[in-house]
């Protein structure tokens, strides 16, 4: 009998190992009927595709506006907290004791006070540190605080899936997400040591409702209420809030394909220009790298700009690294950014569209957390962040073939290690 219960034990143990180190069933694509024509972001059918393929509704009535690092962010985001009038919702996965977690205690605590709903989720590992006292105080002035998937045995089995997203929303008619964290390495112009480099994202117009929705899903597991009603559902007018084609996709764990995941095969599939990848933690499966490279081999600029050594989790930059040699070979550029650590995550294909949210280049974002990303079609949108691409490039050094390929021992040992385990990183 205690042989059979070891074995099941094993058994069991190896289940949990293979679900938690999953990599995606997407190899490629295949066009019935051919088409292939079809895969271009350009092409009028591209849209459609996307939303079917990812569950994600665009539309043209929206107004996104782009936010580089904490300088342009937290002072317009706060402002829109202050001025709530019915409702707020705040989510982040990163949050940790410092000035800006302060500034968010007195802008909750004084909006609750004044009679607004304020509902506040943090991630039981993302907002380690934090305290209990900092809750406690939320609570005091009639703000509903939440912790999603706290340490229990209840939550065992999926304790390594988190909820990585960001949302900020005030009054279902202003949204904010983006990479950015409640944590003071994130002020600054995000060219100086310690103060990051982000990209971030003010939105008005339909998905809006979009990033509440995504909100709720987790709201309903940490708590068991789904949420409805008349302030749920505002709608800020009839009048468009502007003409930028967008929407907000949620990605989240399933055991098949994700949204995620087929998110960045269309990405990397649908540019015939230009593709400019920056992403904090660029670790891409297998199938993702033969991607990239068929990019390459088409004409694309394929260009990733990740962090260096400056990275705050050197196991995933590690991992990263044990492929650069055969993205290298097959024509992607690599840039490691200098002045600080970079941790946005946004695409730009041809110029005209792609993403800025939360979903990181590597198997953890796209198979295992729930993620946010908008995902816009825009002139606008798609040229500022062009822009901020190539001067972000001014303050990169670029990862050359021959002198990576010299790099030591050392450092070779460390990114065949970390590659064994890139999948949970």
């Amino acid at each position: 009998m205690i042989w059979i219960l070891v074995a099941l034990l094993v058994l069991a143990l190896a289940i949990a190992l293979q679900h938690m180190m999953r990599g995606t069933p997407i190899e490629g694509f295949r066009c019935i009927g051919g088409g292939e024509e079809l895969l271009r972001a350009e092409h009028p059918m591209f849209q459609q595709a996307f939303e079917l393929l990812t569950h994600t509704r665009i539309w043209d009535t929206n107004r996104v506006s782009v936010h580089f690092n904490g300088e342009q962010t937290y002072d317009p985001m706060f402002a829109d907290l202050a001025g709530a009038q019915r409702l707020i919702i705040f989510h982040v996965f990163w949050f940790k004791p410092g000035q800006l977690a302060e500034r968010v205690r007195g802008i909750l605590e004084e909006r609750a006070r004044a009679g607004v709903k304020v509902l506040f989720l943090i991630d039981y590992w993302g907002s380690k540190g934090l305290g209990r006292e900092y809750r406690e105080r939320l609570r005091a002035a009639g703000v509903e605080v939440q912790v999603f998937r706290p340490l229990n045995f209840a939550n065992l089995h999926k304790v390594h899936q988190r909820m990585h997203m960001r949302c900020v929303v005030i009054d279902n008619e202003i949204g904010w997400t983006g990479g950015f964290g409640i944590d003071d390495h994130w002020l600054g112009d995000g060219r100086h040591r310690d103060q990051w480099r982000d990209t971030n994202v003010r939105l008005l117009g339909p998905m809006v409702h979009q990033l509440a929705a995504a909100f709720a899903t987790n709201w309903a597991e940490a708590t068991g209420q789904l949420l409805t009603g008349a302030d749920w559902f505002h709608q800020a007018g009839d009048e468009p809030a502007g003409d930028c084609r967008a929407g907000l996709m949620f990605a989240a764990p399933t055991l098949g394909s994700t949204n995620a995941e087929r998110f960045f095969a269309l990405a990397t599939v649908s540019a015939r220009r230009t593709l400019y990848i920056t992403n904090a933690y660029f670790a891409p499966d297998r199938e993702f790298r033969r991607m990239l490279i068929e990019a390459a081999g088409r004409g694309v600029d394929v260009r990733v700009l990740t962090p260096g050594g400056n990275t705050d989790e050197r196991s995933v930059w590690y991992a990263g690294r044990a492929h650069y040699e055969e993205l290298l070979e097959g024509g992607v550029r690599i840039y490691e950014y200098a002045p600080t650590m970079v941790h946005a995550k946004t695409i730009v294909a041809d110029g005209v569209w792609g993403y800025v949210g939360t979903l990181n280049f590597d198997n953890r974002s796209m198979s295992l957390n729930d993620e946010v990303a908008v995902v816009f079609w825009d002139d606008g949108v798609g040229r500022r962040l062009h822009d901020q691409y190539q001067e972000d490039l001014r303050h990169a050094r670029e990862v050359e073939l021959d002198r990576f390929r010299r790099r030591g021992p050392g450092g070779r040992l460390l990114e065949q290690s970390a590659r064994i385990i890139v999948r949970v990183l």
